[in-house]
């Protein structure tokens, strides 16, 4: 029988205590964000974001929320932003940014990301049950315009296209999804992946850039 991984509900469970003898390095995660739970609620009030139920922040990630932008985040969401939180170890925290007016961030029900970035100029929408391994960076801006003259003249001003990642989608480690791209529902995409266009649902999909492997 595996053993499990998930923190349970209650700390107070034979479970827990279970979790605890056997990892307590867990034991360590689950103080911490306890200790951290009212700084962490404070953090996303002053950001103007709405605190859902079932949440888990291992750490505090960052808020980059414009103020005339939307983020709006599901139930059941679990951030992992130090090092100790995950074996694979975060290089830096979760970083969530809306950059510009109008800019909408969307993420569904039991989103789970361990550092990494996501960052919406114009909109990115997240199913539920999406899971986003260490270091990745979602992201639906260029950032910077491709041509010389336009960087001189307007240097943010790089191109976007809205990202959309459906239900159950899985994301390893290290992948970059870039502008324009849709990943189907229930679709797998592989450690150190570059999206650069569309996934279809149900698929495994790796490389740089990305492409289908085999259905699942």
């Amino acid at each position: 029988m595996k053993p499990e991984t998930t923190p349970p509900d209650s700390l107070l469970s034979a479970a827990s205590l279970r979790m605890a003898g056997e990892t307590p390095w867990k034991a360590v995660n689950e103080l911490e964000r306890l200790l951290l739970l009212p700084l962490a609620r404070l953090q996303f009030a002053l950001a103007g974001v709405r605190w859902g139920t079932g949440w888990r922040l291992y750490g505090l990630p960052i808020i980059q929320r414009h103020r005339h932008s939307t983020l709006t985040l599901g139930a059941g969401l679990s951030l992992r932003s130090t090092v100790r939180s995950n074996p694979l170890g975060p290089n830096h925290p979760v970083i969530l940014s809306t950059r510009r007016p109008g800019a909408v961030l969307t993420v569904g029900a039991r989103f789970g990301m361990t550092g990494g970035s996501i960052v919406a100029e114009e909109r990115i929408t997240i199913g539920d049950h999406v899971t986003v391994g260490a270091n990745c960076i979602i992201t639906d801006t260029d950032f910077h315009p491709l041509d010389s003259a336009q960087r001189r003249l307007h240097p943010l001003d790089g191109a976007t296209r809205p990202v959309t990642i459906a239900d159950d989608v899985f994301i390893g480690m290290n992948c970059l999804v870039l502008k324009g791209v849709t990943i189907g529902a229930g679709s797998v995409i592989g450690a150190g992946s570059v999206v650069t266009r569309d996934v279809p649902p149900g698929v495994i999909a790796a490389g740089a850039p990305a492409q289908v492997i085999r259905e699942l």
